[in-house]
């Protein structure tokens, strides 16, 4: 569990300080062709029940068969969440009757889940890091879909997601802010990604969740939980998780008292509405599947997909770190997703001096790459400079070739039109000036023309920084900036 909570992170009530409890049961679809007992393709958009096998459409006689390459996706993924693996598990069938689940039950893991305990270290925005346990990933079948507005007096069905592989990751109740929430389960998403399980698509529904929320006094047990379900976005996540238990803490502060049941959230409204009193696990009379074997590995499979296993987040911002000075923020920004990482790396590998100015290639990537794709509402794959271009530029800068204004006014160019930096600044003249003579004469000048405010940096030093501009102004940005200021400190004699 974490820490006694800060007091920041407590919600101010009429009557005192209040604490939210949050545990989630995120539902990521995995990564796979088809489906987890069926051949059936798990294509995204193709026409209604157009995806559909006589398994997943549950005819009679029909049995399941397991799908290999579902498993080890959902082993690879509690490798990357540093969990327990279990080298024996079971698939138990969860008895309830919904329209768009042709079975009357669903196929999923209760009592032997393929993967026990796991962590997942959460970098918030303050700078603190916390941990937030995973209690299980077990894998099961996602249902169908209802069809409401097809018709005016019945509801369509549609079974090209029945069947799909899901793998549910349950976090223990470690989480106590909805700030906390939308940032484990964005390092979440990026571990899937990297682990290439899950795309954690979350409009096309890849990726979403089960929230459930409970408000206590600090320090007192664990209060009672309602289940917001299927939230699929991390902003309604944080925003449904504050009106719950806002909620919550008025029906108790009026002497109510929470009841444990199941709520959707109204986006358009930002609250959370009551759709059926939970279900205990009785209810669903979990039973093994007599038509499924319990699912049995050796160690030996288990390590061999711990060795595939590529460089994880946390993993890759440490090397960062270490090989390139890069501040956690600049290294968690640039491992936040696998394309960002290898952007960077591959601008790394396009350097004379990746050592030295690893740090300098990482604050253009950050700054001017990714903020102008953001400005653009572009993704890294669509940028228009490229790894290497960018890289040309930063080795310009390290020679000294060109300085950090000429820099982006280079990207500019390169980001409008294209080409080689190299030639751009040779064919358009933008080769630093680094002719101390040329320098000279334009400090003296500029010390000539303005004697109140060179006596005034004489007795404060930092005013220096004025006149730098001015000479860097008169040489069109040309002038080397450290030339500029070495001559500058010395003719004002500071």
């Amino acid at each position: 569990m974490n820490a006694p909570v800060k007091p920041s992170k407590l919600i101010k009530g009429a009557s005192g300080d209040w604490e939210v409890v949050v545990g989630l049961e995120v539902h990521a679809q995995v990564t796979s062709n088809s489906k987890l007992f069926s051949g059936a393709s798990t294509e995204f958009g193709g026409e209604p029940n157009s995806h559909v096998s006589l398994v997943d459409a549950a005819m009679p006689g029909m049995l399941p068969v397991i799908n290999e390459a579902c498993v080890r996706q959902a082993v690879r993924t509690g490798l990357g969440l540093k969990a327990q693996i279990n080298l024996r598990s079971v698939f138990d069938r969860k008895n309830y009757f919904y329209p768009d689940s042709p079975q009357g039950y669903q196929i999923s893991q209760y009592k032997q889940p393929v993967v026990g305990e796991g962590e997942v270290i959460v970098d918030l925005e303050s700078g603190e890091s916390i941990t937030i346990g995973i209690e299980r990933l077990h894998l099961e079948q996602d249902a169908g879909k209802s069809l409401h507005d097809q018709h005016s007096d019945m509801s369509a069905i549609d079974l090209n997601r029945c069947g799909v592989a899901l793998m549910e990751i349950v976090s223990k109740p470690d989480i106590r802010s909805s700030e906390q929430a939308r940032a484990y389960v964005t390092k979440l998403r990026s571990i899937l990604r990297y682990l290439g399980t899950c795309d954690g698509d979350m409009e096309k529904g890849s990726l979403r969740a089960d929230v459930n929320v409970s408000v206590r006094r600090p320090g007192e047990p664990l209060g009672t939980r309602c289940e917001i379900k299927n939230v699929n976005s991390i902003r309604f996540m944080g925003q449904a998780i504050d009106f719950e238990a806002r909620r919550q803490i008025g029906i108790l502060e009026d002497g109510g008292a929470i009841e444990q049941e199941t709520r959707l959230f109204d986006p358009n409204k930002g609250e959370t509405r009551s759709m059926r009193f939970k279900e205990e696990a009785h209810d669903y009379r979990y039973f093994p599947d007599p038509d499924l074997l319990p699912l049995e590995f050796t160690q030996d499979f288990v390590d061999g997909l711990k060795a595939s296993l590529p460089e994880l987040p946390d993993e890759k911002k440490a090397r960062f770190m270490a090989d390139f000075r890069l501040t956690p923020y600049d290294a968690g920004a640039l491992v936040s997703e696998h394309e960002s990482a290898d952007f960077y790396e591959a601008v790394l590998a396009g350097l004379a001096d990746r050592i030295r100015d690893g740090k300098v290639a990482a604050n253009w990537v950050i700054n001017e790459l990714f903020g102008r794709l953001n400005k653009e509402g572009r993704d890294i794959a669509a940028s228009p400079v490229s790894a290497a271009q960018l890289a040309a530029i930063v080795d310009l800068i390290g020679e000294g070739t060109i300085s950090g204004k000429i820099a982006k006014d280079l990207f500019e160019i390169v980001w409008t039109e294209g080409g080689d930096p190299r030639a751009l600044v040779e064919t358009r003249g933008m080769k630093q000036v680094t002719d101390l003579g040329a320098i000279e004469q334009a400090v003296d000048a500029i010390i000539a023309a303005n004697p109140d405010k060179a006596a005034q940096a004489r007795a404060k030093p930092q005013l220096v920084g004025w006149f730098v501009g001015q000479v860097m102004k008169s040489s069109g940005g040309k002038a080397n900036p450290q030339s500029v200021n070495d001559l500058l400190k010395s003719k004002l004699g500071i």
